[in-house]
């Protein structure tokens, strides 16, 4: 089976060899840059499926709690005792003490999102076997707050500091819980 896939890129590199004599040539040159583009397209998808299998494998392994990883760029779905809910992690970008990124919440049973708490926990994932290093791991409690008109989906902005973008290996969301009135709305001034 090697060999078949071999063969073909092979009879490529001997006849794109033929043609790097004429190096000043505009065409050769386009071809160039499309094989470049298209091995780094091919790289970054290579990095997707591997960053999704491993997202797939913590998200079965528990029932409480959602795990993304960032480089799978793919929602996860949560049971709650809140009804269930579609994590979405943006892009992770760097900041100075590490990395930020946009966690949004999507209800996906046709009801209004609740306010909520919940906790967000970030760490590295071991390169060898794609387990969390929980030893470094960070915690932060988010909430979502009560709103006037029914909202199906919130963004809560996360800063994960300690990792860079490069470090960050998985944010886990779990504790789902809806908030009680008096933790969500500001508390109402002292008259004297």
């Amino acid at each position: 089976m090697s060999r078949m896939v071999w063969v073909p890129v092979a009879f490529s590199l001997v006849a794109l060899s033929g043609c790097s004599s004429s190096a000043g040539n505009p065409q050769v040159r386009e071809l160039h840059q499309e094989v470049s583009q298209l091995n780094q397209q091919m790289q970054h998808l290579t990095t997707q499926a591997s960053a999704l299998e491993i997202q797939g494998q913590l998200n079965s392994q528990l029932q409480q709690g959602a795990w993304l990883v960032p480089q799978a760029n793919t929602p996860v779905a949560l049971q709650t005792q809140l009804g269930t809910l579609r994590l979405t992690l943006s892009p992770v970008t760097a900041e100075a003490s590490g990395s930020r990124a946009t966690l949004t919440v999507r209800s996906m049973d046709d009801r209004p999102l609740p306010a909520l708490h919940a906790t967000v926990i970030w760490g590295e994932l071991d390169p060898a076997t794609g387990k969390p290093l929980s030893s470094d791991s960070l915690t932060q409690t988010v909430a979502v707050p009560a709103s006037l008109l029914p909202q199906h989906s919130a963004t809560i902005p996360l800063r994960l500091s300690g990792l860079t973008p490069e470090q960050l290996g998985y944010v886990r969301v779990h504790n789902v819980s809806a908030a009680t009135p008096s933790q969500t709305s500001p508390a109402a001034p002292d008259n004297p």
